[in-house]
This record gives C-alpha cells, sequence and structure tokens, in this order.
C-alpha cells in the first residue's frame, strides 16, 4: 500500500518521501508469496467491487509502464455450502454488478478442473476474470515508477515517532527528522505501534502458506486451475496454481488464530503448520500433495468486521491511514495507492469508502 501510495502522489508532481523499516524487497509483512489472489466476485462486500474494476484498471496501466505482465488471469472459484456466506455473497456480489459467472457444484466443477476433488454439495461460483498477481513484481513496479517521477525513498530506516505540530507532520526515524504538510501511514502489521488509536482496531495475525509439489503437476497449471477462496467444514482456504516454482500454492484462512507481536512472533513454519495445511491438500487436491516444497510465514493485520481502514487520522486530519487489511487487501494495493493519494492531497477521494471509515467502530450515543 505504502510503495502504491508514493508512486501515486509522485506522478502527480507532488515531492514525496517513501520510509520503509526493511529492505527494497522482504519477507516481514504481507507483501511476498510469488502470488496474490485478485478476484471480481466479492462475497465480503458488494462495496468492493467497484474498487476492484478500478484496481484492475490500474494494475494494467502499470504493466504498460514496467513492461511487464503483473496481473495473471486464470479464472476464480468461491464457494462452500449453498446457504454459506462465501457462496451466497459472490452470487450477490455478481448478480448486483453485471459480472459473468456459472454456477456449479463439487462433481461438476470436479469434471471441469481435474485438480479439484471437492464434495458434491460444495455450491462454486466461477468467474473468469479472477487470477492472481505477481507481490515482489508489483512492488518493485510500483517504486521504480514513483522513482522515475521523482519520488524519493528510504531503506532501512525505521521510523520511531512522528507528531503534528501547527499543521505541519513531523517524522524522526532512526536516522532523521523529517517535515511534511501531509503523512501517509501504511504500516501493515506495525500500524497499532505506530498509531495508538488503532490498537484494537489492527490486529497482528501469524499466517502459514504451502507450496507442494503436485503428483500430476498437468492439473494444476494457470490454464487449467482457477484460484479459489472456498468454504470447507475445517475452515476457509485459498490457493493458486502453480507459478514460478512447481508448487501448488495453498492457505487456511486465518491458520491457526495467533495474535503476534510482528517484531517477536515465530517466523519460521513447524510441523504443526506442515500438517495442518498437508492433511487439507491430501483431503481435497490429493493430486497436489506430493512433497513439501516450502512453507513461509506473513501476517494478516485483522479490523473487527475484517473490512479495511481507509481514512484520515481521528484527531489529526493532516494524516491518512491505510490499515486492517485482514488478509484480503493485497489485490487494492493499486487502487488504495489512489485513494491515499486523493486524501492526502484533496482531503477528499471520489471512491466509496464510507464503508471503510473509522466511524463504523464508535458506538452510537445513547437516548437519554
Amino acid at each position: 500500500m505504502g510503495s502504491a501510495t508514493l508512486f501515486h502522489l509522485a506522478r502527480r508532481g507532488l515531492r514525496v518521501l517513501g520510509l520503509e523499516r526493511y529492505d527494497l524487497l522482504h519477507e516481514y509483512g504481507s507483501s511476498h508469496g510469488l502470488t496474490r489472489i485478485i478476484r471480481l466476485a466479492y462475497w465480503e462486500h458488494p462495496g468492493y467491487v467497484a474498487l476492484l474494476r478500478r484496481s484492475y484498471q490500474l494494475w494494467r496501466e502499470l504493466e504498460k509502464l514496467s513492461g511487464e505482465r503483473l496481473l495473471q488471469i486464470t479464472g476464480s472459484i468461491d464457494g462452500g455450502p449453498a446457504n454459506g456466506p462465501v457462496f451466497t455473497g459472490a452470487l450477490r456480489s455478481s448478480e448486483q454488478h453485471g459480472l459473468p459467472y456459472e454456477v456449479m457444484d463439487g462433481a461438476e466443477l470436479n469434471r471441469r478442473f481435474p485438480g479439484y476433488r471437492l464434495p458434491r454439495e460444495i455450491q462454486c461460483l466461477y468467474q473468469p476474470e479472477g487470477g492472481f498477481l505477481l507481490p515482489e513484481r508489483c512492488n518493485l513496479a510500483h517504486i521504480n515508477a514513483a522513482l522515475a517521477a521523482g519520488g524519493q525513498v528510504r531503506y532501512r530506516e525505521p521510523v520511531v515517532e512522528w507528531g503534528v505540530n501547527k499543521g505541519r507532520c513531523w517524522v524522526r526515524t532512526s536516522r532523521e527528522r523529517y517535515e511534511t504538510r501531509r503523512l501517509v501511514i501504511a504500516a501493515g502489521p506495525w500500524a497499532s505501534k505506530l498509531v495508538p488509536e488503532l490498537a484494537r482496531l489492527a490486529i497482528p495475525e501469524r499466517q502459514v502458506l504451502a507450496w507442494l509439489q503436485p503428483v500430476r503437476p498437468e492439473r494444476f497449471t494457470p490454464d487449467v486451475f482457477p484460484v479459489f477462496y472456498i468454504e470447507f467444514e475445517e475452515g476457509r482456504y485459498y490457493g493458486f496454481p502453480s507459478f514460478l516454482v512447481p508448487g501448488f500454492k495453498f492457505g487456511l484462512y486465518h491458520h491457526r488464530r495467533e495474535q503476534v507481536d510482528p517484531d517477536r512472533m515465530n517466523r519460521e513454519p513447524d510441523s504443526e503448520d506442515e500438517r495442518l495445511l498437508r492433511a487439507f491438500a491430501e483431503r481435497y487436491f490429493p493430486d497436489a500433495a506430493g512433497p513439501t516444497l516450502m512453507l513461509k510465514t506473513c501476517l494478516f493485520t485483522n479490523s473487527p468486521d475484517e473490512h479495511f481502514i481507509l481514512d484520515r487520522h481521528p484527531h489529526d486530519p493532516e494524516v491518512m491511514l491505510a490499515a486492517g487489511f485482514s488478509g484480503h487487501g493485497y489485490k487494492f494495493c493499486s487502487v488504495v495507492g489512489e485513494i491515499m493519494a486523493d486524501l492526502a492531497e484533496k482531503g477528499e477521494t471520489q471512491h466509496d469508502i464510507g464503508f471503510l471509515g473509522l466511524k463504523r467502530f464508535t458506538a452510537p450515543a445513547q437516548r437519554p
């Protein structure tokens, strides 16, 4: 989110500086892992679909600037019980926004995409425009385009504290002190450490992803295996075709529900992480359940309702906040960058982000 915001501010001709506590590309936050899902049939809230359409446009624009393909289309599957939130929400979003889609049960899906081995009773919505992004390449493309437009970035320079004095923002890092008219904080799992008002609204959670080497690799290539987000009796899982590495990638949403301090968490996957993930693959994707190639940790930063937080600071309107992306935010980076640039430059945006504001967490006043 930070690199996208940097790019959108720089391309507008504004003087902008990005501060990153780690390296140019790192695995400590929520922006790595080779592939990240993008999908239009958004069951979480229909309000996301308009943002996603703009996000697709902006990813394609970034591809032209970078000269490389960043978004791969495979189609997407959103599934679960017929009356469950994932299937019914994806169907509602598709109908409300006029998206092309097909509905099929698990048996029909298995026939059409043989890498899947789902129970017949699972209902699935197939949307042909879903796919995945390449996060490391996307991050780098945003940074390169920002630098080309005159933006600056400082790496390995953690922010120690910030404040606002007489309408001017200041930031003190491990190296220097900076002043600016506007400040955007997109700190991922560290958001609540930098913004005390987010202490109970942006909670880091440890997440683990697995890559398994398929026994039948021809069934897990991008042309025959759509990305998925499916609600099973064991939980909600998501997954990808093999790409860049010869492995089927997948994860359990909220994995082991471990709330963590991002500076002290266990970043080394353990045997229980692997057992939990392999048991799922062996049951529903047996043709992919070969040797484990990789296990990687990343972080969710969950808001109470698992919707994003995009708003101005409640006490300091010169400060913009992008936080709480709750494990489903990466696909929106391109449009979130545009939104945060709008807020920083103009104090408002034409995008409908009312459902993502901080006011939703404020209890309504009680009538006397």
